[in-house]
């Protein structure tokens, strides 16, 4: 499986002849480094509704003619805008054409913003992404939480995306103990310096990472690394 970050929390995954992008915020992302015309994908997956994540999803899955995936309520807002979508929920895993996605506990809120207004986007999750024999964890926003272990303990995750801005999901103290208890073997630091407010230095964290005996891999946005 190739992963390729394109800022914030955006990761485009690739195996077999299949692509997925999850959390498309392109537009409007001063770090993303690529146009939502430019993304060519067999499904969009979303951890959930906030801004910063939905992104673009509805024009690519039009350009593209794919589904949104997504828990239910999110799903159906999709749905709502003309677009094809599967809803899941905390737990479920679906096999789709060349990928499985479960979705996990994530903690932390979940909402789609429309004018002056905030529609309930149902709960944030986290995805197991599965692609051949490979197992991608996205965490999506989340704050550190005991469950990472029992997580770890039940998948073989070959690489996980980890929130580390802090403020509004953990910072990087916690998001290594979540790789730690996560027993990723390759994390992908993500949400962070998008904005003043979350900014931190993903190398230093890839370098404590590696005092663990994890690699770490802060990537530019374009870049990418295999699994």
């Amino acid at each position: 499986m190739k992963i390729t970050y394109y800022g914030h929390s955006c990761v485009l995954a690739e195996a077999g002849g299949r692509s997925v992008i999850i959390d498309p915020f392109l537009t409007g992302n001063p770090a993303s480094g690529i146009s939502p015309k430019d993304i060519r994908v067999d499904a969009v997956l979303l951890t959930h509704g906030h801004s910063d994540h939905f992104g673009d999803c509805i024009e690519i899955a039009k350009a593209n003619d794919c589904p949104i995936i997504a828990v239910f309520e999110l799903a159906e807002y999709c749905r709502s805008q003309g677009v094809q979508a599967f809803g899941m929920n905390i737990g479920g895993r679906q096999s789709f054409d060349g990928f499985k996605v479960k979705y996990t506990l994530a903690f932390h809120s979940s909402s789609v913003s429309v004018g002056d207004s905030w529609i309930y986007a149902g709960e944030p999750g986290g995805i197991l992404l599965t692609m051949g024999d490979k197992t991608f964890f996205h965490a999506g926003d989340t704050a550190l939480f005991g469950d990472m272990r029992l997580i770890g303990e039940m998948n073989k995750i070959d690489a996980a995306a980890l929130p580390i801005g802090d403020v509004l999901t953990m910072g990087p103290e916690d998001a290594l103990l979540a790789a730690k208890w996560l027993r990723a073997e390759k994390v992908l630091p993500v949400h962070y310096n998008t904005f003043s407010a979350i900014h931190q230095d993903g190398s230093l964290f890839s370098e404590r990472l590696s005092q663990e005996g994890i690699k770490g891999f802060p990537l530019k946005p374009g870049e990418s690394f295999e699994l």
